[in-house]
């Protein structure tokens, strides 16, 4: 399969390597492996409880945006066993 690049440049992609590819994505986002580590430690840092969204397209990121306080107390002494 060939595709043009940002620039206009034809390359070859093979569908096994974007095969490969995608599963590995789809792996990352199941097992939450999505933010940066220096990311994590920030929100932990900021004691952040909230929504992260991303919105990607063609590979690149076109919007981030966040919503704190997603989380309610009375949900969060639900969860509390």
């Amino acid at each position: 399969m060939k595709a043009k690049d940002e620039k206009g440049a034809m390359h070859n992609h093979q569908p096994e390597e974007e095969d490969g590819a995608f599963a590995e994505l789809r792996r990352r986002v199941r097992t939450s492996e999505v933010l940066s580590s220096a990311l994590q430690k920030l929100l932990e840092r900021v004691h952040f409880t909230g929504r992260i969204s991303v919105v990607v397209q063609n590979g690149r990121i076109l919007k981030s945006g966040y919503e704190e306080g997603y989380f309610t107390r009375r949900h969060e002494e639900r969860m509390i066993p």
